[in-house]
C-alpha cells in the first residue's frame, strides 16, 4: 500500500501542490488571455490529474530499490516513466483545453504555449524526478521504521526469554534446597520428611498452575510464600517467626510470579538458619504515588561465618525486574547491625494476572 494513502498524509500532498496549481491559473488568466473560471477549470484538474501521477512513482522506486540496482537500470526506468507520464499529461491539458475554451480562445493558448510545449514537457519530467526522488525518501523512512520496529521486537523477544529462563532457575534451586533438607530429616524425624514432602509437592502444584503467567496479583504470591514459609517451618519449628504489614490495597495490584520467594528463602538460609534461638522475617507492602514497595526483612547473626552463597537469589530477582519494567523498577539491599532488609519498587499495576 502507497504510504500516502492516508488522510492526513494525501491532503499535505495535495497541498503541496497548491502553490503550483495557483501559479499555472495565474499565468493562464494574465497571459492567456482567459477568464479566470476558465483558467480554474484547466488548472485545477490538469495539476491534480498529474500529482495523481506522480503518485506511481512509488512503485518503480519499489521496483529499482537504491544501492540494489545498476545505476544504468536505474536511470532509464524512470527518464522513461517520467517521459511518459509527461506525454499523457499534457495530452489531458490540451483535451481539456479542447472542451472549455472556445475555439479562438484555444487558438490563443496554442499559439502562445505552443512554441513552449518542449519546456512544459521539461519541467514536467523534473516534477515527476522530484517526485521519484522524495519516493525514495518514503521509502527509506519505511525502511528505517520496519528496521526499527523488527529490532525493538527482537529486544522484546530476547527479553522474554531471558524472563522465562530466570523463572524457570527458581523452582530448580528451591526444590535442591528443599530435597537436602528432607534428606537430612529422613534419618532425624522420619515424621517430619514426609510432612515435609506433603507441603512440598503443595507448593510445586501452585506454581504449576502459574503455567506462563508474566504477573500474578499480589495476594497469590503470597498465598505461596504461605506454603513455602510452612514447608520451613517443618525444619524450624518456633525458631521460625514470621510478621506481615500488607497494606490491604495493594494486594489486588499485580507482581511477578515467584518474586519474593527467592529472598524469603536467602533470609531463611542465610538468616534464620544461623541463629540457634530462631528470628523474625518481616514482610511488608506499599503502595504510594502509583508504586508498589515491598520490603522483606530478616534478622541475622552478624558474628556468624557466613554460609557460601552464589548469589542467585538477588540477581534473579534483580533481574527479572529489569526485564519486566526496565528502569522503572529496582530493588535495593538493605544491610544492618542484625538485620538484613531487601526493597522492590515497582509500578502499581492492576488488573488480571497476564499472561
Amino acid at each position: 500500500m502507497h504510504p500516502l494513502f492516508t488522510r492526513s498524509r494525501f491532503s499535505l500532498y495535495l497541498l503541496a501542490w497548491v502553490p503550483l496549481i495557483a501559479t499555472s491559473v495565474y499565468v493562464l488568466a494574465t497571459r492567456g488571455g482567459l477568464r479566470w473560471w476558465q483558467a480554474s477549470a484547466i488548472a485545477v484538474p490538469v495539476f491534480l490529474f498529474y500529482a495523481f501521477l506522480c503518485l506511481f512513482a512509488w512503485y518503480p522506486c519499489r521496483a529499482t530499490p537504491l544501492g540494489r540496482v545498476s545505476f544504468l537500470r536505474l536511470l532509464l526506468t524512470h527518464l522513461i516513466a517520467a517521459v511518459f507520464i509527461s506525454f499523457i499529461w499534457t495530452q489531458v491539458g490540451a483535451l481539456l483545453s479542447y472542451f472549455f475554451l472556445s475555439p479562438k480562445q484555444f487558438d490563443t493558448i496554442k499559439t502562445l504555449f505552443g512554441p513552449q510545449v518542449n519546456a512544459i514537457n521539461t519541467i514536467a519530467i523534473l516534477i515527476y524526478l522530484l517526485s521519484v526522488a522524495f519516493h525514495y525518501v518514503l521509502i527509506a523512512m519505511e525502511e528505517s521504521r520496519r528496521a526499527e520496529t523488527q529490532a525493538s521486537e527482537a529486544r522484546v523477544l530476547a527479553r522474554d526469554a531471558e524472563l522465562k529462563a530466570l523463572k524457570a532457575q527458581v523452582n530448580p534451586h528451591f526444590l535442591f534446597n528443599s530435597l537436602n533438607s528432607i534428606s537430612a530429616l529422613t534419618s532425624i524425624d522420619p515424621a517430619k520428611a514426609r510432612d515435609m514432602c506433603i507441603l512440598l509437592s503443595e507448593f510445586l502444584r501452585m506454581t504449576l498452575g502459574l503455567g506462563e503467567k508474566s504477573a500474578i496479583p499480589l495476594s497469590e504470591e503470597l498465598a505461596l510464600l504461605e506454603r513455602f514459609l510452612a514447608i520451613e517451618k517443618v525444619r524450624f519449628g518456633a525458631r521460625l517467626q514470621v510478621e506481615e504489614a500488607i497494606q490491604e490495597e495493594s494486594r489486588a495490584l499485580l507482581v511477578p510470579p515467584l518474586v519474593l520467594q527467592p529472598l524469603v528463602e536467602n533470609a531463611v538460609v542465610h538468616g534464620i538458619a544461623n541463629l540457634p534461638e530462631g528470628g523474625v522475617i518481616r514482610l511488608s507492602s506499599q503502595c504510594h504515588d502509583g508504586r508498589l514497595s515491598l520490603y522483606i526483612e530478616n534478622t541475622f547473626d552478624p558474628e556468624c561465618t557466613p554460609v557460601r552463597r552464589n548469589g542467585m537469589g538477588l540477581a534473579n530477582v534483580r533481574l527479572r525486574l529489569e526485564c519486566r519494567y526496565g528502569t522503572y523498577a529496582n530493588m535495593n539491599v538493605d544491610p544492618r547491625a542484625n538485620r538484613f532488609g531487601v526493597e522492590l519498587s515497582m509500578p502499581a499495576e492492576t488488573g488480571e494476572a497476564r499472561q
